[in-house]
């Protein structure tokens, strides 16, 4: 077979000029590199997104990238109780009660309250720590009033915070259905980061309604093995998580939430992790892809203006 000298050239000059294109040694193109490798080891799809709340500066790999909230949107629900109740809307110690028929899975609190009822402000906190889905469901339902239904209240309160791009369609379970390609139920991990920075340590809350959510934050106990995980002790932080396992979709990880290293300004982050497969329990290999995406974090927070 007769080499084309032609090709070999074009080839030649291709391949030398490949070989000069500078390496991005900024930080996002150093992280983008490290979560690049942390994603095609994995073999899913990640997308990541931290900011500094001291200077605004953001990070990310595929941040704009559309992912399903799952459970993660429980946050944005508490801190959407707490607003309301603080603009006088609602009355977050208002008693609500519920009947077996509103139960459903993974509904601890609710189901250990069935007959005794809770206040608005009790279902909030559970619907973070615990993750209670009949609790964010009554939330929903609650906050709708007759004229509205609870998902348009909250992607309004997100879109009162700046964020574009975070909505919600659907209550608990049918939300977590959300395949690649679909919009409803969805956020990117840029538009929830900067959600977090303005309800954790922005004026949309009071102080001390921050506070409070931050440490129902810290004592949420589901990202155990994510990406606090892989933080420094030291450290304090804290999340809420969301998984969906559902058929046909492939499994998708998440969690948000806020690290603060000591002396340090907080970092918000949001990280979303949809595997190939569709696992039939939590799958630790994905969960440690979340994990290593704290260490990652930790170490480029010492560049606290990200120059």
């Amino acid at each position: 077979m007769k080499l084309d000298r032609r090709a070999l050239l074009v080839g030649g000059a291709a391949s030398g000029l490949a070989a000069c294109v500078p390496l991005d040694i900024t930080p996002s193109g150093r992280l983008a590199a490290k979560l690049r490798i942390i994603e095609a080891a994995a073999g899913g799809t990640l997308g990541v997104s931290i900011r500094n709340v001291a200077s605004g500066q953001t990070l990310g790999y595929k941040a704009d990238q559309l992912f399903g909230h799952c459970s993660s949107f429980k946050l944005s629900l508490a801190a959407l109780v707490f607003w309301l109740d603080q603009t006088g809307e609602i009355d977050a110690s208002e008693r609500l009660r519920w009947t077996q028929e509103d139960l459903m899975s993974v509904s601890p609190f609710t189901t250990k309250r069935l007959g005794e009822g809770a206040t608005v402000l009790e279902l909030a906190e559970s619907a973070q720590k615990y993750s209670d889905n009949a609790a964010a469901n009554m939330l929903l339902a609650y906050l709708g009033g007759p004229d509205l239904n609870g998902r348009e209240v909250l992607t309004r309160f997100w879109r009162s915070l700046g964020d574009q791009t975070s909505r919600l369609d659907r209550t608990e379970p049918s939300l977590n259905i959300v395949p690649p390609g679909e919009v409803r139920d969805t956020t990117s991990p840029a538009a929830m980061a900067l959600t977090l920075q303005n309800t954790l340590f922005g004026n949309a809350l009071s102080p001390d309604n921050r506070t409070t959510l931050r440490q129902w934050m810290a004592d949420t106990a589901t990202g155990a093995n994510r990406v606090r995980a892989g933080l420094p002790d030291d450290w304090t932080s804290g999340d809420k998580t969301g998984t969906s396992l559902w058929p046909g979709m492939g499994s998708l990880y998440v969690d948000i939430g806020f690290a603060t290293p000591p002396g340090g300004p907080p970092i918000t982050f949001a990280a979303y992790y949809r595997a190939k497969g569709t696992h039939n329990g939590m799958d630790p290999a994905s969960e440690n892809v979340l994990r290593q995406v704290g260490k990652v974090l930790a170490e480029f927070s010492p560049l606290s203006q990200f120059t």
